[in-house]
C-alpha cells in the first residue's frame, strides 16, 4: 500500500497534512508506505499533475481530485467542516481512507 504525499517547500501545511495522514494509517492499523514528492517547479507540476500543495495520491488517484487544464505550484485548499483549509482534516482522511477499504 503505497501514499504520495505531493508538496513544494513553501506551502506551510504539508508538515501537517503528512501527520495526519500518519496518525490516521496508524490508528487504522493500516502498514502503508508515504513517498514525500517534492514538486520544485512548474515543468514538474504539469508533469505530475499536482493539484497543489498538499495533495495526498493512493496508488497514483489523488484522494480528492478536481478537474485542471493548468498544473502550477500553488497552495491547496481543502473545504473541511471548519471552512476553508490549508489541510484535510484528520477525520476526512479517516473517512476517506475507509471509503478505500470498501
Amino acid at each position: 500500500m503505497t501514499f504520495e504525499l505531493l508538496y513544494f517547500d513553501g506551502c506551510p501545511s504539508w508538515k501537517i497534512t503528512l501527520q495526519n495522514l500518519r496518525q490516521v494509517l496508524s490508528e487504522m492499523g493500516w502498514k502503508a508506505e508515504i513517498h514525500l514528492i517534492n514538486i520544485l517547479d512548474d515543468t514538474q507540476a504539469e508533469k505530475q499533475k499536482f493539484q497543489g500543495s498538499p495533495s495526498i495520491r493512493y496508488n497514483g488517484v489523488d484522494l480528492w481530485p478536481s478537474p485542471q487544464d493548468d498544473y502550477h505550484l500553488g497552495c491547496r485548499v481543502y473545504s473541511t467542516p471548519y471552512g476553508l483549509k490549508g489541510s484535510p482534516t484528520v477525520e476526512m482522511l479517516r473517512l476517506r481512507l475507509r471509503e478505500l477499504n470498501q
